[in-house]
């Protein structure tokens, strides 16, 4: 595990701690994927975006999606057997997670939480949040979904043309 400073992330340490192999690499000032991807031989299309949604029942969970896609509430519905799921709040998941939007990740969060990833996650090397706005981590998706006991299906659509 490549960490740039002495003090790792809640992420990064519960990363040893599933044995997952992951590299932290700082953001640019303006926060974009695109540049760190590219310094990790990737694409925006490897960065994998990580929401908290609350579906009936009261249940809280992760879902994992493709940067350059949209989760289909319809499809995760679905998946979950469930007739109603919404994002949760930003404070709400700050709450839920310790991280703050734009950096929450599964690894290393203050709840431990079903996780949902979408069916073209799996088989690549996978860019996300850290936990920190100051980096973004990355890992190889099969082992770190089998770490999480991830659920997979499809639960994307693409975007609309711009």
């Amino acid at each position: 595990m490549d960490s740039p400073d002495a003090r790792p992330l809640p992420a990064e340490r519960d990363a040893s701690a599933r044995g997952l192999d992951v590299v932290l690499v700082p953001r640019k000032d303006d926060g974009t994927f695109d540049d760190a991807a590219a310094a990790q031989g990737l694409s925006g299309a490897d960065g994998v975006k990580t929401m908290v949604a609350k579906v009936s029942g009261g249940t809280t969970v992760f879902v994992l999606i493709p940067g350059t896609r949209r989760l289909d509430w319809a499809k995760l519905r679905s998946l979950l057997a469930v007739n109603k799921a919404s994002l949760v709040k930003p404070e709400a998941a700050l709450d839920i997670t310790g991280y703050e939007s734009g950096t929450i990740t599964p690894l290393g969060s203050s709840s431990v939480l079903p996780v949902y990833a979408d069916e073209r996650i799996p088989g690549r090397r996978i860019g996300m949040g850290s936990g920190s706005r100051d980096y973004l981590l990355f890992t190889d998706a099969d082992p770190l979904l089998a770490s999480l006991g991830a659920t997979v299906g499809d639960i994307t659509s693409e975007l609309p043309a711009d």
